[in-house]
């Protein structure tokens, strides 16, 4: 397992004092937000990030609309939008593009008995899977299917449901991020989650139980990077959290506390 932070939460007035200050406090990666100066750029800052002795984790969102907007117009930005980033990911040599199908309610309408709102959603959305699937798969990179929290979202929020999306596509483009502090909210046990995730999980977002950086708060997070070890997980866990204090001081103390945690 490796770790990775975003960005975001790097003081410094350039990406390569950034860069080089996560490489000095034991961070093997970065994860950007996606950004149109991210998909613009993706070739530059693939080399910026590699001469600090990096890899890109991930990139995160960043694209227009809702897959599951009622406006065919906006579904239609949103695609295009996040097959833009699926190949700024591949240009970048990220895991994958981190995908959250809708915040808040449903827009779609409830047409019961013919179909609920979630219904059609489903529908909905594993339609646009088949569709974006093979354009990961090309990009030699993944759609990851991000759950989220019953305050944030009404559709996806445990790991199960995103499982499930990912076996009735069944495309080796499509695959699971676990977010630890959503699922501090939603799963009943953070390591029996990740078990049943097994295979499908392929990124994981850190953040403590108050959503500060971990060791802030009391997720056990010992437990979880066990479960992670035994479904075989290899692949980067990044911050994205809330960062108290001095960053040039608690973000390499979260990194000697999760290394700690992971023995």
């Amino acid at each position: 397992m490796k770790l990775a932070c975003q960005d975001g939460l790097v003081p410094g007035d350039s990406l390569e004092e950034k860069l080089d200050r996560l490489a000095a406090w034991g961070y093997e990666g970065v994860e950007f937000w996606g950004s149109d100066w991210l998909v613009e750029n993706a070739e530059t800052v693939r080399q910026k990030v590699e001469k600090a002795g990096l890899t890109v984790s991930t990139v995160c969102a960043g694209y227009r609309g809702s897959l599951l907007d009622p406006d065919p117009s906006v579904r239609q930005q949103a695609q295009k939008d996040i097959e833009a980033r699926l190949r700024a990911a591949g240009q970048l040599g990220a895991v994958g593009l981190i995908f959250v199908p809708i915040f808040g309610g449903p827009r779609l309408p409830d047409l019961s008995p013919f179909r609920s709102a979630l219904q059609l959603e489903d529908e909905l959305l594993l339609l646009y899977l088949e569709r974006l699937a093979p354009v990961a798969e090309r990009e030699h990179t993944l759609l990851l299917l991000e759950p989220l929290n019953r305050y944030e979202t009404h559709y996806l929020r445990r790991v199960e449901q995103a499982v499930a999306l990912c076996e009735k596509v069944q495309a080796p483009g499509i695959a699971v991020m676990a977010d630890l502090f959503h699922m501090s909210i939603e799963e009943a046990s953070l390591p029996d989650a990740i078990r049943a995730g097994g295979r499908w999980i392929r990124h994981v977002h850190l953040a403590d139980s108050n959503r500060l950086l971990p060791g802030w708060g009391h997720t056990d997070f010992r437990s979880a990077f066990a479960a992670l070890k035994e479904i075989g997980f290899t692949d980067f866990m990044a911050l994205e959290c809330g960062v108290p204090g001095d960053p040039r001081e608690t973000l390499p103390q979260a990194a000697s506390f999760l290394r700690s945690q992971m023995t």
